[in-house]
């Protein structure tokens, strides 16, 4: 099987895993002399805190103005140590105000360190494990007051370093400082490399994690800082330093035109989108007009640029996220990445339902980026469901369970064709797949197993002894359901009074956007809930920003929980529930989860217990379920939990992508270069083999669109619908010189003659079969079959579908005859056992029309309702076609036809044998047969069909597609009855 193990790997984010920062690189930090664990008097309270205090923490930061005028909630007094130093003096708490209480139990370590001259932290980003370095912090005051902080914001307290965010990002909000020589154009200051806060901690714990497989890779992305005031010299230097060190590759991109697209229409239009919510006034403009969508487009094609320039043979490139889904069409459209280069996208988010999407008013150009890759991966079953009914409704291609089938002259085109002929691209098979993200299990084992890990999970443990710990970790936007989850633990303590005063929820803050922050409407309830609840010894609720504690602290707070709570309203892989569950072995504590995160829809997340973050009451049932279960049943449901997380890790979410994405790709690019060096049919040198055959001969051939092209301007004279309506429809017009050549061949004894067509028995094939009865027909695709009229058997019509049920038709009808009274110049095809209902019959110049795509959106809706309503239910398929599209029963085909009439049972081998052999359930379609024949043609434009033939040494199969083909020869439709007549001259 194909492997990604020593090929390199192109990795496309918004944002590197590493960020080049301005000013001097701080020292290393000074080793720790950590206490034996063995030692008893090493978990005194005492000890602990000597040790935490040892240790180098984060610099005071300077208060910031709030972003909202909510009212804030108490700030934090006194440090965790110094609450503890003062119990283990006196057992009798001292009475404080309720503006000393203790609001975060990490606060104000640094005021034991006035010497420090540097700090090192484990910073807390999103699932990232990664350890960095900052500049010294001065020394601080042991009496000097914390700083202010009103809970709503998760901005940092601090002037921005020299590095400085992107504006309104949603990591950061705030532009470089004005003063710093960042701003000022210091382009002589040194710089050095730090973990960028804002990448994508899940993604890249996931490529570090599979470790030697993955030596050869390419990060591509932006810093996340503000570059306009960057000289040319200085990005030199950075793109040199940032490839040898980081492997990463720098994309620069305007601050203005960023924040355009950053924290604009991704945020603003996409973000919402994607997890099911349509904004209200007065974003609807912003979301429908989406003005900003021409900073996306530029943005996307800067990390093309990048990519294109830095290309190398047989690279993988890997696409993530939303920020970045023109990308795919943009490198597939370029002339300078080979077709040989495999292409991949994953959406690490959401993906709504076809109803949703479709409000976006760029939808088409969006769907048409992502199907420039090979493989396009979503987080859930239903996520990638939804893509492919969106994709079906949207764009009117066939959705497939595998994936979807681009129509030709879609397959490989940009976003505008640059001035392409119509067709001239061909069709493409899109692998849609499912491919849930996990966590580096290992890896956090190992930080978990750290000393200072195991110090504050002993301050936190006698900090909150005797109390129950509920613990969340969400963005205080209004998708992650944070409001929602105060409320109902406001609820929860009005109806269960007993857990007053004894539990605390534990609100860890991510960072997100003002605008978003300000949506979410967190700071009210939480002001009410706890200016109702506190007293001057306990407050319910307390935030912690991720800027207030660091990696190990978070470690620390997931192995003391009694519960973690998450009530996204939509969200794909909560990996922080992974943790979590990791972080409870020897606890065994529960998880409470929404039912509308991805993580919920795999079995082994069913042993949470289930929330709907919209039923209060239910959820606040779910809290005091957790906080009172019995250990024996947490066990059990912890287990099946664990047994999850250790199988769908991050190493097997990377391995399976990759290896997926390279054998799709092999799949496509070999079909694609089937048809590059495809020869015209040399009539000359089938004819000699013709003639040469000793043993039985097969011809197979279509009839419309090969023999036959039917001009459907026809259907839209009413005189001729009421000839159809009678059964003796203009279809029955084929013309005479197809019969007399068909009669022709079929007068050889030695050959079996078969047409395939789409028509129904009735009609056209049925006067075929009257005046030539010793060709095979095949009638509906492969529905019904005719068998040859020999000496000792008349020939007779088969029915292929006698066990289907085919009450579908009636519903099916109604559908079509609903959406053809609004289509004009459409019909409906009422077969015996297929429909079809053409929705186009104008001239082919009026491809772009009004008309046009007005029926092709009227075709997208009738696939989307009859696929939704009977698809499933009587395992239906649709075939779209540029001008119609087939409804027939699931497994029926041309190619299952030839299956049938080359099996050894079959007519065409023996027909004295009847249909029992061939018909019967236990015959496989796999089973062809045929070995008898000494020659075969088969001229047609179904690939199914031709690549089956291939499989025989004495085909000769032919092509009428006019696009990349398996068939060995090309023809085009004009020539058929010459050539086919020259072969019955011979």
């Amino acid at each position: 099987m194909a492997s990604f193990r020593g090929r390199r790997v192109v990795i496309a984010s918004l944002f590197l895993p590493n960020s080049a920062v301005l000013g001097e690189s701080p020292p290393p930090t000074p080793e720790r002399h950590l206490a034996s664990a063995n030692d008893e008097s090493s978990l005194s309270i005492p000890a602990v805190t000597q040790r935490l205090a040892e240790k180098p923490r984060r610099m005071p930061l300077p208060p910031v103005p709030s972003i909202t005028s909510s009212s804030s909630l108490p700030v934090p007094l006194k440090s965790i140590v110094e609450d503890l130093k003062d119990k283990s003096r006196n057992p009798t708490p001292a009475v404080r105000s309720p503006t000393q209480e203790i609001a975060n139990p990490f606060a104000k370590l640094p005021q034991f360190t006035p010497n420090t001259t540097q700090k090192d932290s484990t910073r807390l980003t999103a699932h990232s494990y990664t350890t960095t370095t900052a500049p010294a912090s001065p020394p601080s005051s042991l009496t000097s007051p914390p700083p202010m902080r009103k809970h709503q914001t998760t901005h940092t307290d601090h002037a921005p370093r020299a590095g400085g965010r992107r504006k309104h990002s949603r990591s950061a909000s705030r532009r470089a400082d004005p003063d710093s020589p960042r701003a000022t154009g210091g382009f002589n200051e040194p710089w050095h490399i730090e973990s960028n806060p804002h990448c994508n901690g899940g993604l890249k714990n996931a490529v570090d994690s599979v470790g030697a497989k993955l030596k050869k890779k390419l990060w591509v992305g932006t810093l996340g800082t503000n570059t306009d005031s960057f000289s040319d010299t200085l990005r030199r230097n950075i793109d040199r330093r940032m490839l040898l060190q980081s492997s990463s590759l720098p994309v620069w991109i305007p601050d203005d035109e960023f924040q355009g697209c950053y924290a604009e229409f991704c945020h603003q239009v996409l973000w919402p989108c994607l997890h099911y919510a349509i904004p209200d006034a007065p974003k609807t403009k912003l979301f429908y007009e989406s003005a900003s969508f021409s900073q996306y487009v530029a943005v996307n094609q800067r990390f093309a640029d990048a990519i294109i320039a830095s290309h190398q043979e047989g690279d993988i490139i890997w696409v993530n996220d939303y920020h970045l889904m023109l990308l795919p069409a943009l490198l597939r459209a370029s002339p300078k990445i080979p077709p040989s280069t495999p292409i991949g996208f994953f959406m690490h988010v959401a993906f709504p339902s076809s109803e949703i999407f479709r409000c976006l008013s760029v939808r088409q150009d969006l769907l048409r980026g992502l199907l420039g890759a090979d493989l396009v991966g979503f987080q859930t079953a239903n996520y990638a469901r939804h893509f492919r009914q969106t994709v079906s409704r949207i764009m009117s291609y066939e959705a497939l369970p595998k994936g979807i089938q681009v129509a030709d002259g879609d397959g490989l085109g940009p976003i505008e064709d640059e001035g392409k002929e119509k067709g001239e691209t061909r069709g493409r098979f899109v692998d849609v797949g499912v491919f849930p993200m996990g966590i580096d299990v290992w890896k956090l084992k190992e930080k978990k197993a750290e000393p200072e890990v195991k110090d504050w999970v002993q301050v936190l443990t006698q900090r909150y002894n005797g109390m129950k710990i509920v613990v969340g970790r969400d963005k205080l936007d209004e998708i992650q359901g944070v409001r929602q989850k105060i409320q109902a633990f406001e609820y929860f303590l009005d109806k269960y009074p007993e857990f007053q005063g004894k539990v605390v929820l534990i609100q860890v803050a991510l960072q997100t956007t003002e605008s978003n922050e300000l949506a979410g409407g967190v700071a009210d309830v939480v002001s009410r809930l706890n200016s109702r609840f506190s007293t001057l010894t306990y407050q319910p609720v307390v935030f912690l920003h991720t800027q207030d504690l660091t990696f190990p602290q978070y470690l620390a707070l997931l192995s003391v929980a009694d519960a973690f709570i998450v009530t996204s309203l939509r969200e794909g892989m909560a990996l922080r529930t992974h943790e979590y569950v990791e972080c409870q072995e020897g606890k065994y504590r529960p998880l409470v989860l929404s039912e509308f995160t991805g993580s919920y829809s795999y079995s082994g997340f069913r042993s949470c217990i289930a929330v709907n973050p919209w039923d209060t009451r239910g959820t606040a049932a779910a809290i005091n379920q957790a906080l009172t279960m019995a250990p024996e049943e947490a066990h059990t449901r912890w287990v099946e939990l664990h047994n999850h997380v250790t199988t769908q890790t991050a190493q097997a979410f990377v391995t399976s992508f990759l290896n997926r994405c390279i054998r799709a790709h092999t799949e496509h690019h070999i079909e694609d270069d089937a048809g590059e060096d495809v020869p015209v049919l040399d009539m000359g040198r089938v004819v000699v083999r013709y003639r040469h055959s000793t043993g039985r001969r097969l011809i197979v051939a279509d009839l419309e669109g090969t023999l036959w092209k039917r001009d459907m301007r026809i259907w839209l004279d009413e005189e001729a619908r009421k000839t159809q309506k009678a059964q003796k429809g203009v279809d029955a017009e084929v013309p005479e010189e197809v019969i007399e050549v068909l009669g022709k061949l079929a007068e050889d004894r030695r050959n079996e003659v078969w047409l395939v067509s789409g028509f129904r028995v009735k009609g056209a094939l049925e006067r075929i079969a009257e005046r030539v009865p010793s060709v095979g027909l095949v009638a509906e695709n492969g529905c019904f079959i005719k068998t040859r009229k020999t000496r000792s058997e008349s020939g007779e019509w088969i029915n292929m579908v006698a066990n289907f049920n085919l009450t579908w038709k009636s519903a099916c009808l109604e559908i079509l005859n609903y959406f053809t009274e609004r289509t004009p110049g459409s019909f409906v095809e009422a077969r015996e056992a297929s429909m079809v209902w053409r929705f186009w019959t104008g001239e082919p110049s009026d491809v772009d029309s009004a008309d046009r795509q007005w029926a092709r959106r009227q075709a997208a809706e009738a696939q989307n309702h009859i696929f939704d309503s009977l698809g499933e239910r009587y395992g239906l398929r649709i075939i779209p076609g540029k001008n119609s599209f087939l409804v027939l029963p699931n497994n029926i085909s041309r190619a299952t036809s030839l299956a049938a009439i080359l099996h050894p049972g079959g007519p065409a081998r023996s027909p004295l044998s009847g249909r029992a052999a061939w018909m019967s359930p236990d015959a496989s379609s796999d089973v062809i047969g045929g070995d008898d024949l000494d020659f075969i043609l088969a001229v047609s434009g179904d690939e199914k069909l031709l690549r089956r033939l291939n499989e025989f040494d004495n085909s000769e199969t032919c092509s009428t597609g006019g696009k990349g083909t398996d068939a060995k020869w090309r023809i085009e439709p004009g020539k058929v009855r010459d050539a086919l007549r020259a072969l019955a001259s011979a």
